[in-house]
């Protein structure tokens, strides 16, 4: 598991609180829902390859994920 720390300007936090209660509460739901879009992404990629190829799948998603980066169906972006 990993922290991120983000700095927002007083102008942004206030802006930021015209549209939301609490900015830590929608950053985090922001980050954690694009991770889950990008998980099913994976899955779907993984379970593609692995059904043409003849592998295969992993039990657990956590396993289906890291399968998909062993078999290079996907890498991270630099």
């Amino acid at each position: 598991m990993a922290d991120y720390t983000i700095t927002l300007t007083d102008t942004e936090i206030k802006s930021m609180k015209t549209v939301m209660v609490d900015i830590d509460e929608w950053i985090t739901n922001a980050a954690t829902n694009r991770a889950r879009i990008a998980k099913e992404e994976i899955l779907s990629l993984n379970m593609a390859h692995c059904n043409a190829n003849g592998i295969t799948i992993a039990s657990g998603e956590d396993a289906q994920v890291q399968q998909a980066y062993d078999l290079e169906v996907v890498k991270e972006l630099t």
